[in-house]
């Protein structure tokens, strides 16, 4: 049975009669009449009495108009919900990142995006590249922020790669320390340093000497920045930074350009699955526009002499 023979019936009885509710609907009445009685045939009951003066309901037309009315309203509601997830004023939205994504780019791209669609559920995870393109491909996460090794742009397969951003590496040294005031410095300067890294080898200090043969003695270890930050701070070690997460630092932390050109850059990808996904479709170009406000001077310093 379609909607519309509710819908009519509907406005038969708001009326009072079948010509009233041809008027209103645009019918001409033999249509509403016709209606009304393809509908009694479905129902095998007669629904209106019908007289000079117009319609009067039945017993069956009574119980008939009850479930119409739920019917109808509940479908206003049903297109009213997915008119709004369409727009992304609802929904839900689950954003995977990296741990340093978590320093500026997510934060802000979410504050962003919460002012024009507050009405949007947010959920963070966090994980490394390869376990968060796994939740991507499973469908427990709607986008991913990661990051790959600069100009080793990954094969896409059956995922969309929207390039954010290329990061470059900063060393954080307490603001006394002695090469502090340098424009920007080789990792060879900082040979004897002492360095505080995170457990991972994917931390940005640990990173280094698979990369290009750097071996940075490491005398503490910690996984959280404040921590991280604390002791450089105190003078006690150093550490790499990604200038993506340059902006968490506290003010008597000193951040010095790396020159040596394969420590220089990584690239910063949002990746997303080919499926429609209103509030991640909204969210995206947000995440674009903080990554571009990041982004300004982080071009690898120039190597000096």
């Amino acid at each position: 049975m379609e909607l519309t023979l509710l819908q009519t019936f509907r406005e038969v009885v708001r009326r009072g009669s079948i010509t009233a509710a041809a008027s209103a609907l645009g019918y001409t009445q033999s249509a509403v009449s016709r209606q009304m009685g393809l509908l009694e045939h479905e129902f095998a009951a007669p629904l209106l009495h019908r007289h000079a003066r117009g319609v009067e309901l039945t017993e069956e037309g009574q119980r008939l108009l009850e479930h119409a009315e739920a019917i109808l309203d509940r479908m206003d509601r049903t297109r009213r919900e997915l008119a709004a997830v369409r727009a992304a004023e609802t929904g839900q939205l689950t954003i995977g990142a990296f741990a340093t994504a978590g320093a500026a780019l997510v934060p802000r791209a979410l504050s962003a995006f919460r002012s024009t669609h507050p009405g949007v559920s947010v959920t963070l995870v966090e994980g490394p590249t390869p376990r968060l393109l796994t939740r991507l491909a499973a469908a427990e996460a709607d986008l991913v922020i990661i990051s790959t090794p600069a100009r080793h742009p990954p094969d896409p397969g059956k995922l969309c790669w929207h390039h954010l951003m290329t990061d470059r590496l900063l060393v954080a040294m307490a603001g006394t320390h002695h090469l502090a005031g340098r424009r920007a410095l080789s990792l060879a300067d900082l040979a004897d340093e002492p360095w505080i890294a995170g457990p991972s080898a994917t931390d940005a200090t640990r990173a280094l000497a698979p990369a290009g043969g750097f071996a940075p003695r490491i005398a503490f270890t910690a996984s959280d920045w404040t921590t991280k930050f604390g002791f450089v701070a105190s003078g006690l070690a150093v550490t790499a930074v990604p200038a993506v997460a340059a902006s968490a630092a506290p003010p008597d932390v000193t951040l010095v350009p790396v020159t040596d050109a394969w420590a220089a850059a990584r690239d910063i990808f949002a990746v997303t699955a080919g499926r429609h996904h209103a509030a991640r479709d909204h969210f995206l170009p947000v995440l674009a526009r903080t990554a571009a406000t990041l982004a300004p001077g982080l071009a690898p310093a120039p190597e000096p002499g």
